[in-house]
């Protein structure tokens, strides 16, 4: 017992030892991280003092899956022997900088792209284009953009596909990114779902003949368009054509290429130029709208700067990103390295590219290089992506936010730096998903390779070439959808921390390990397990995010507990509530405990929560939680136990275990003071108590009459409200004086009432005094719209669709009111179904999921737009 005492003790203090070694080369990481690039010698000390931090790491957690502590500790002795050295070079030498010695760097090679909303110089050609698009001929017609990548082929085609002239002369509207890499079958479930404005997972299992013939018959006898966005060759073409009914209805194809040579018949292309000087100088002080400052300091040299990016949008944009993120002070020495230099002579853009990722700070670089785990062209949801970053480590916890919060500000600098694109909105503000450029894509593919931070696998030799790497793998993305034997093949990566297989489907091996010990990310995508849950997952003791597709899978095992790190557990597919086990109270860490099914969630066991005491309660909570999906049963005592066990929680998706019907339950969610999202669903007649901190409140199939609405209505915080079908029931919604004093965002979609009534003589400040966006839908008993919101002066879009001619009428009258109040209208878009006419009322897919998040967002940019809508945009 002494012997052993004695070698831990010594074992402690060589940890000790190590870790003030290690602090000191965390400061050399940062402060050589711009040297380094001009340096060979010290770029070659610093990719060592990367090796023995990682390696340093690995040891530690070693120790905690059973490795004998006798070899851990004589690693962890030649650890500080290597780290001695690596101390020794650098206090040799003086080239390490203090941190306010700052040096301006242009690289010798540079890179990033943006998708540039800011379309300058391309006026004519929109013209042009919409005047074809829209044009008196008949026949289906095919119209292409054509240009090298970074000129705006994309930017110039949502403008011409979201223009009022071309979003009022066609039925059906849709987009489809075809990128270089893409199936059949994905391009047929983007074209329906845009068409369509649906989810995509109501397609995804449809084969692809099922989806040609339902495709072929939502085109027919419509007059359409549909932009095929980035195609590379001639075979995506050869299969939709076969695909698109010509009918003389008018339709048109509008295809972007960076292909001149593509051989579409009758198909005229667009040749897009350089922007002009003027132009690009225009771009630039678009791009830096918002920075005064900055435009003022730069008033000289800036149009210089423009000049020099030779008349690429992309290159001027990542440029702009650059001068915006940096410090007024330091302003004058980066526009004069950036004048002086070569970087911006590229046409690529890599070199632009390459100098937008050295001005990144090092706790942004992995997270930039984390784009590129996804496929190019791909809409990545945001929320994933940041739950992502925070079980990474590269997201640290600051004072006053939580670490989502944190992650969600490196997200906003990436995008203010023009670095990634937002794709969709939620409904209040902020990403819902997001995406890069394909060029920064490729830039991002070929940096994480460089720098060793992950590894791309497409076909079977790619993992073959990774066990011939001198330097450990730490992160392997599999972006082969059809590769379903990947974990059958994959040679054994001991030092593994990242394995993703977002895309891939199929039956799951039956492997006794997934090639590492000490994995913190994986992601299993939907490959699918043999009615039992893998346990060979919880054996993995790091694992800090998990996410599998469990089909029937009934139970979680007890053997979750193990997993005392875990942050994130996301389970897809779930065909059923999925019973977690009373260990998953034992994993302190846990802050996302979620579903992405629409109609299911996790249950507990109500036998052991009812039989907890107070003290129990109390002491037995998992306070890091932020965002869970639960089912109940809305009958038991269980749900303000559970509840008390969340006490932090900010998003709550709740479903009833079952359809309840006249429960007459009272269901208080009061003592969540943190609650800032709550999606009910199902708990026919049930009532509801909600905590003020409330900001958005989805309700679907829970039949409240409309006298409880008030409820609702003296919320002070809410800002969005989306009442879904048969939330409420009744005739009649007669809104009360001063309710909804800060709501935003309104839905109505399924609704059977028929009457919407405000009271009389009531001013914009009695009702709705901050709403921006109105959505009503398959609302076909509602008569009209309340006279009172023609006094909403903060309208920024009004949405009606499948609804009454007097709904229509009633929301024209609101734009007149408006107008009469010097409001300008942009955008008018209206149909409606004739009143003899049976309208057929499709699930709404209003999912909060917090993974592949599909909740209802305001369409944006190259959104598909429902035609069969009434919209009102206001400046």
């Amino acid at each position: 017992m002494d012997l052993l005492q004695q070698k831990l003790a010594e074992l402690i203090q060589t940890y000790q030892t190590v870790q003030k070694d290690l602090e000191f080369l965390r400061f050399f990481l940062e402060m050589t991280e711009d040297q380094r690039n001009q340096n060979e010698e010290l770029q070659a000390i610093w990719s060592r003092v990367v090796e023995v931090v990682y390696r340093a790491e690995l040891e530690i957690d070693w120790t905690l899956v059973g490795r004998d502590w006798t070899l851990v500790a004589g690693d962890i002795n030649l650890l500080k022997s290597e780290a001695q050295v690596i101390y020794d070079s650098i206090s040799c030498g003086d080239e390490i900088k203090r941190p306010n010695e700052t040096v301006t760097l242009v690289p010798s090679q540079v890179t990033a792209t943006t998708y540039n909303q800011d379309l300058v110089g391309f006026q004519e050609e929109v013209e042009a284009i919409t005047c074809r698009l829209t044009s008196r001929l008949t026949k289906l017609d095919v119209v292409s953009i054509v240009g090298m990548p970074g000129l705006g082929k994309t930017t110039l085609a949502n403008a011409v596909y979201t223009s009022p002239s071309v979003m009022s002369h066609f039925h059906i509207r849709g987009w489809c990114t075809v990128s270089q890499e893409y199936s059949n079958h994905n391009l047929l479930v983007q074209i329906l779902s845009s068409i369509n404005s649906g989810n995509p997972n109501q397609y995804l299992e449809m084969n692809e003949g099922d989806l040609a013939i339902k495709l072929k018959q939502d085109l027919l006898k419509n007059r359409y368009l549909l932009v095929l966005d980035d195609l590379w060759g001639i075979e995506a073409w050869n299969f939709l054509e076969k695909l698109l009914p010509d009918d003389a209805k008018g339709s048109r194809i509008l295809i972007t290429s960076r292909l001149q040579n593509l051989s579409l018949a009758d198909s005229k292309a667009h040749s897009l130029r350089y922007l002009s000087e003027e132009e690009s100088w225009e771009l630039m002080q678009k791009k830096l709208v918002g920075k005064e400052g900055h435009l003022a300091k730069l008033s000289g040299v800036g149009f210089q700067i423009a000049k020099s990016c030779g008349g690429l949008p992309l290159t001027i944009v990542l440029v702009a990103g650059i001068l915006a993120a940096t410090a007024e002070d330091r302003l004058e020495k980066v526009a004069e390295s950036l004048t002086s230099s070569s970087v911006l002579e590229d046409k690529s853009c890599m070199k632009t590219l390459d100098l937008s990722y050295s001005h990144l700070s090092g706790d942004l670089k992995p997270c930039f290089l984390y784009f590129s785990a996804f496929q190019e062209d791909e809409n990545i949801p945001v929320r994933r992506l940041l739950w992502l970053w925070i079980s990474e480590r590269f997201v640290q916890k600051t004072e006053g936010k939580s670490l989502e919060d944190a992650a969600n500000d490196f997200l906003k600098d990436l995008v203010d730096r023009s670095l990634v694109m937002v794709s969709k909105h939620r409904t209040m503000g902020g990403a819902k998903a997001c995406r890069i450029h394909d060029l920064v894509h490729e830039f991002c593919v070929k940096k994480a390779k460089e720098e060793n931070f992950l590894h791309i696998v497409r076909r079977g030799k790619d993992l073959s070439c990774l066990t011939d790497l001198s330097k450990p793998v730490r992160r392997v993305c599999d972006q082969n959808a059809s590769n379903s034997k990947i974990l059958e093949i994959m040679p054994p990566f001991p030092e593994l921390r990242g394995l993703l297989l977002f895309k891939n489907s199929g039956l799951m091996p039956k492997k006794k390990d997934l090639g590492s010990k000490v994995l913190e990310v994986l992601d299993l995508g939907n490959l699918v397990f043999d009615a039992h849950f893998p346990m060979e997952v919880v054996a993995l003791v790091d694992l800090r995010y998990l996410a599998l597709h469990i089909g029937g899978i009934e139970s979680v095992p007890s053997a979750i507990g193990n997993l005392e790190r875990l942050q994130t557990f996301l389970v897809r597919g779930n065909s059923r509530n999925t019973l977690l086990p009373e260990t998953i109270w034992n994993i302190k860490t846990l802050r996302h405990l979620c579903t992405t099914s629409s109609s299911y969630g996790f249950t507990f066991p109500v036998e052991n929560l009812d039989q907890l005491d107070t003290l129990t309660v109390a002491t037995d909570r998992l306070d890091q939680l932020d965002a869970l999906t639960l089912a109940i049963d809305p009958n038991s005592q269980s749900l303000q136990k559970i509840l008390a066990k969340v006490p932090s929680i900010r998003r709550l998706k709740c479903f009833s275990e079952e359809v309840a019907r006249n429960c007459d339950t009272n269901l208080a969610f009061d003592c969540l003071s943190q609650l800032e999202s709550l999606s009910l669903h199902r708990f026919g007649g049930c009532r509801f108590e909600f905590p003020l901190s409330l900001k958005k409140l989805t309700l679907s199939s829970n039949r409240q009459p409309w006298s409880e609405i008030s409820t609702i209505g003296n919320l002070p915080n809410l800002e969005a409200l989306k009442l879904l079908h048969d939330s409420f029931v009744g005739e009649k919604w007669e809104m009360k004086e001063k309710e909804f004093p800060k709501l935003q965002v309104l839905k109505l979609f399924g609704l059977d009432f028929r009457s919407w009534t405000a009271t009389p003589d009531a001013t914009s400040d009695d009702h709705f005094p901050l709403l921006k966006n109105l959505v009503v839908q398959y609302c076909e008993e509602l008569e009209e719209l309340p006279d009172c919101l023609g006094e909403c002066t903060t309208f920024e879009m009004i949405q009606v669709s499948w609804c009454r001619k007097s709904v229509v009428a009633s929301v024209k009258q609101i734009q007149n009111d408006l107008v009469d109040k010097g409001i300008q209208v942009l955008k008018i878009v209206t149909e409606c179904f004739d009143d003899e006419e049976e309208v057929v009322v499709e699930e709404d897919d209003d999912d909060d999921d917090d993974d592949d998040d599909e909740e209802e967002s305001i369409p944006t940019d190259a959104e598909s737009i429902p035609s069969q809508s009434t919209l009102i945009h206001v400046p």
